[in-house]
């Protein structure tokens, strides 16, 4: 606790008033243009890793990154999605696994978790992964089975996020893209789901053609009447 109030005198004393103007503009509304969805484990942190300052982005946590289904379990990722999307107006969506997750560990091995019931509920969200990997990957050993279902996972969720109405209707008119990522801690490396391809790629920062998981829109956005 110590330290997190002397991070907190830090940043007033010194960061804070780097950044006043900023800091004042926010006092009043945000506008971030990316909604980022991704695990709650301490060794992500989306501001640090992408370089962005308050009001770029809004984050939700949970462990593993998880989207259920519309009309399954309402949630408070389902609401934040639906704030993000109707009032805050967010243009992306990313939903970001990352190495060495927890809760794909726990899906590996479910026993480990009975004595943590809640826990083993909210994974029920994430079990379509596991089935994923076991039918069509039963080959796979040790630390590959680990990175293809957190890659499974994501695109799982992909999918959930589709069945949410206000990402529906957003998506169908191109207002709103999806993005599936994976963050490699220990590489500090990114891979993109590219949805027409079927498969993980790497970042390429050279490249301006960035993979999409979103499907063709089918509507002109709907234009906002003027007063």
């Amino acid at each position: 606790m110590e330290r997190l109030l002397e991070g907190f005198e830090h940043f007033r004393r010194t960061v804070f008033p780097e950044q006043r103007e900023l800091f004042k503009k926010l006092a009043t509304g945000q506008s971030p243009h990316t909604l980022f969805i991704t695990c709650a484990d301490s060794r992500v942190m989306p501001e640090m890793i992408f370089s962005v300052v308050p009001g770029d982005i809004f984050v939700y946590r949970n462990i593993g990154n998880i989207v259920p289904p519309y009309a399954q379990h309402v949630s408070g990722v389902v609401a934040a999605i639906e704030y993000a999307v109707k009032v805050l107006q967010v243009r992306h969506i990313v939903i970001c696994g990352h190495s060495d997750c927890g809760a794909m560990k726990a899906l590996q091995a479910p026993e480990k978790i009975a004595h943590m019931p809640s826990v083993a509920a909210w994974l029920k969200h994430a079990d379509v992964a596991r089935y994923v990997v076991a039918e069509n990957c039963p080959d796979l050993q040790g630390n590959e089975v680990l990175k293809r279902l957190t890659e499974e996972n994501v695109v799982g969720q992909l999918e959930h996020l589709r069945t949410l109405p206000a990402v529906a209707a957003a998506m169908a008119n191109g207002s709103l893209s999806i993005h599936g990522w994976i963050y490699d801690i220990v590489h500090a490396e990114l891979r993109m789901f590219d949805a027409a391809a079927g498969k993980f790629t790497p970042f390429d920062p050279t490249s301006r053609d960035v993979p999409e998981a979103t499907p063709h829109a089918r509507f002109a956005m709907a234009m906002t009447p003027t007063l």
